[in-house]
C-alpha cells in the first residue's frame, strides 16, 4: 500500500506522543514492504537542530516530505495540515492516515477528491488547557469532522471510544499504542550531570503542559520530608509561560531538578534508575511514558483517570485526580515503604505483553484495507 501520515511534526522525535507513535507505526509499515510518506512541518521547533531536520529525505525506509508552516500557537497545525493534504492530493495514496483532531479538518478535502482516510485521535485535545478560545473551537470542529467524515477513526482508549459513541453515534476501532524492550543502563550520565544515583530520584517525566498535574506533584512533593529529588523531565509545548511559571515555583527547593527534553541514553537512565515514577494527569489520550516507565519495571503513582487505569491495571498505585492531599500521602507511603506489589520483572513483562507494536501495525493494515467502519475486535 501508498500511505501518507499527515498530523505530527517531524520524524525522527520524540516531541510528543504523537510523533513516538507516528515514526514507531510507519518504520514498521516500510519494513513490511509498504510505501510510506511522512509530512513533516518545517520551522523551528524546541528540540534538536533544525537545519539538519530538514536535511532529512528517507528515514528507516519512510520518505520524509517537508511542508512549510507558521510555527506558532493557533497557526502551526492549520497552516501545516492545509498544505500537507493539498500536497498529499497529488500523491495517489490508498490512504491518507490524519493524526490529532486540528488537522482532522482536512479530512474533508481528502473526502472531496475521493481519497481513503483514516484519523487518529490521540486524545480530546480541546481538553487540553493551551487550546482556549478559537483555537479550542477549531479543535472541535475538527474533531466533528473526523466524526462525520473520516472512513476510519482510530482511538487509544475505551474512554474515547464510549465518547464518540455517546456524543456521535460514530463506531471507532480502539487500537492502544505499544511499547518497546527497555534498554536497562546504570547510572552514569545522571550522575555527571545531574548528581542523581540509582534510587534516590522521583521522575516526572512529560511535556509540561498544565493538564499533566505538575503543579499537584510539586505541591504534594513540597510537604513530605524526604531526601529522595524529584526529577522533572521535559519541556514545553506551546506553553513557555507555563514553564516558567514551573521553575519558578521550584526555585527555591534544591531537592527539584528540571532538566528540561531529555532522550536517548540520557532517558534511558532515567527510566532504569529512578524509585519512583509518578504521572498525575487531568487528561491524557494514552500516555505513552507511563508504558515506557512500566517496561522499565519502575514503581508508579498515577492519577486515577480512565486512561491510565486502563493501562496499569493492578500493577501501579493511583490517588484521585487532582486531589494534593491524596496524592501527599500515596507519594509518602511509597517513599517510606518502597512498596509495590509486583517485583520489577513483573510488571515489565505485564506491559510489554499487554501492548506490541507488531499487533498495533497489523491493526492498523486491517483498518486501511477494510471497506466499512466499526469496531475492531
Amino acid at each position: 500500500m501508498k500511505i501518507a501520515m499527515i498530523g505530527h511534526k517531524r520524524l525522527p522525535s520524540r516531541e510528543g506522543g504523537i510523533e513516538i507513535v507516528v515514526e514507531e507505526i510507519s518504520v514498521r509499515l516500510a519494513a513490511l514492504g509498504h510505501t510510506v510518506h511522512a509530512y513533516n512541518r518545517m520551522g523551528k521547533y524546541v528540540h534538536g537542530n533544525e537545519d539538519e531536520h530538514q536535511k532529512i529525505k528517507n528515514y528507516k525506509g519512510v520518505r520524509i516530505i517537508q511542508i512549510p508552516t507558521i510555527p506558532k500557537k493557533g497557526l502551526d497545525a492549520l497552516v501545516y495540515s492545509f498544505f500537507a493534504v493539498i500536497r498529499a492530493l497529488f500523491g495517489r495514496y490508498d490512504v491518507i492516515h490524519f493524526h490529532a483532531e486540528g488537522p482532522g479538518v482536512m479530512i474533508l478535502i481528502a473526502r472531496f477528491f475521493g481519497i481513503r482516510s483514516v484519523s487518529t485521535v490521540h486524545g480530546l485535545d480541546w481538553q487540553r488547557a493551551k487550546w482556549g478560545g478559537i483555537a479550542g473551537k477549531y479543535i472541535k470542529y475538527g474533531e466533528k469532522t473526523i466524526a462525520r467524515y473520516a472512513d476510519e477513526i482510530i482511538v487509544l482508549s475505551l474512554n474515547n471510544q464510549k465518547y464518540f459513541f455517546d456524543n456521535y453515534n460514530r463506531k471507532t476501532n480502539f487500537i492502544p499504542n505499544g511499547v518497546n524492550k527497555p534498554n536497562n543502563r546504570k547510572a552514569s550520565m545522571i550522575t555527571k550531570k545531574y548528581g542523581l544515583q540509582s534510587q534516590d530520584y522521583l521522575l516526572f517525566l512529560a511535556r509540561l503542559v498544565p493538564e499533566k498535574g505538575l503543579d499537584y506533584l510539586i505541591d504534594a512533593y513540597k510537604q513530605i520530608k524526604t531526601d529522595k529529588k524529584l526529577v522533572i523531565a521535559g519541556g514545553s509545548s506551546h506553553t513557555d509561560e507555563y514553564e516558567k511559571k514551573i521553575r519558578e515555583k521550584t526555585s527555591a527547593d534544591n531537592r527539584i531538578i528540571m532538566t528540561g527534553f531529555v532522550q536517548g541514553e540520557l532517558l534511558e537512565e532515567l527510566f532504569s534508575n529512578c524509585a519512583l515514577y509518578v504521572l498525575p494527569s487531568d487528561v491524557e489520550g494514552m500516555p505513552l511514558s507511563l508504558l515506557e516507565a512500566m517496561s522499565y519495571g519502575c514503581t508508579c503513582l498515577v492519577s486515577d483517570i480512565s486512561e491510565n487505569a486502563e493501562v496499569v491495571e493492578d500493577y501501579a498505585v493511583t490517588f484521585k485526580k487532582s486531589n494534593v492531599d491524596d496524592l501527599k500521602d500515596k507519594l509518602g507511603f511509597l517513599i517510606n515503604k518502597r512498596y509495590s506489589k509486583y517485583a520489577p520483572e513483573k510488571i515489565s513483562t505485564f506491559i510489554l505483553e499487554k501492548y506490541n507494536w507488531e499487533e498495533v501495525v497489523n491493526k492498523h493494515l486491517e483498518i486501511y484495507k477494510s471497506d466499512t467502519g466499526g469496531n475492531l475486535l
